[in-house]
């Protein structure tokens, strides 16, 4: 298997470090009201141009949970993919993201742990190669091996 992987279901046993994959989405002005519907952070630095002109950032800007929600897209869907559970995530945020910007999220296997079934992944967000977001995520990953509860094996 290359180092990158794709759409699908991947079970714990098939990830290897090294392995990565990507997700890319450029950022709409509905994007930033139905994330601040949804969130209800309604911080007028996402919302009210007039105010956003005002602060450092001299715009709106896009939540920054928002981008980090495209790292939560490729683990649930690319990689490891369906039945990953999110454990724990941590987050940088280095830049921010406008109207317009395509988000590429990328996550890539840097450890694993087979006894537990999880995996360590670095992640990151990119705006035209510079990074927005950056973190590490650890994620409990499906396996092929089916696992007895433990009332069926007693029995």
């Amino acid at each position: 298997m290359s180092g990158a992987a794709g759409n699908g279901f991947i079970h714990f046993e098939d990830l290897s470090e090294g392995m990565s994959a990507s997700f890319s989405r450029t950022v709409t002005e509905s994007d930033i009201v139905l994330f601040a519907g949804v969130s209800g952070d309604m911080n007028p630095v996402h919302l009210d141009a007039e105010y956003a002109e005002k602060t450092v950032f001299k715009g709106r800007i896009a939540h920054g949970m928002l981008s980090a929600a495209f790292i939560s897209t490729v683990l649930g869907t690319k990689l490891p993919g369906p039945g990953t559970v999110y454990l724990a995530q941590s987050l940088k945020f280095k830049a921010p993201v406008r109207i317009g910007d395509t988000v590429t999220a990328t996550c890539e296997v840097v450890s694993l742990d087979a006894e537990k079934k999880r995996a360590t992944l670095r992640t990151v967000c990119t705006v035209g190669g510079k990074p927005v977001v950056e973190g590490e995520a650890l994620v409990m990953v499906p396996s092929r091996v089916a696992v007895v509860p433990k009332a069926a094996a007693a029995a």
